[in-house]
């Protein structure tokens, strides 16, 4: 875990960073026990993670809501025994016809796809850092929207 603050100096927001060490099917464990080290809410958490239905790069914020199908936000939303937290989500795309959702998970990024996910993680960068100054509503309104939108401005 690391900490930090963001923002100007004179409203300095203080964070924390951590990625749990445990079974990604396991790690609302890691992550009620982090809240409670803290002395946070399940509302001031903000989960980053993966999403296979989205296209490769694609950001997405979202308030609350059910694990879609993802087996690290359902051990969350078990352990915490609620969806009022906020989510980022990036799209890494479906795996090709054939091709078990579990091992695609674990698979390198081709060359192509790096190049994607790498602009995209820093657009999540830039969209945790609204979300946080600015709120849920704000970076939603920022951040989720498609890239052909984001083209024609």
């Amino acid at each position: 875990m690391g900490t930090g603050r963001i923002g100007p100096p004179d409203k300095p927001v203080d964070i924390a960073l951590a990625i749990p060490h445990a079974w990604m099917n396991q790690s609302g464990t890691a992550v009620a026990d982090l809240l409670a080290r803290l002395g946070c809410s399940p509302q001031e958490l903000v989960v980053v993670h993966d999403d296979l239905d989205m296209e490769p790069g694609r950001l997405r914020i979202k308030r609350d809501g059910g694990a879609g199908g993802h087996n690290g936000l359902l051990s969350i939303l078990t352990e915490l025994g609620t969806d009022q937290f906020s989510r980022l989500k990036i799209g890494i795309g479906r795996p090709a016809p054939g091709v078990d959702p579990a091992d695609y998970v674990l698979e390198p990024f081709t060359q192509d796809e790096t190049a994607v996910i790498d602009a995209s993680v820093d657009r999540a960068v830039l969209a945790l850092e609204c979300l946080v100054m600015e709120g849920v509503e704000a970076a939603m309104n920022q951040f989720n929207v498609r890239e052909q939108q984001e083209d024609d401005e």
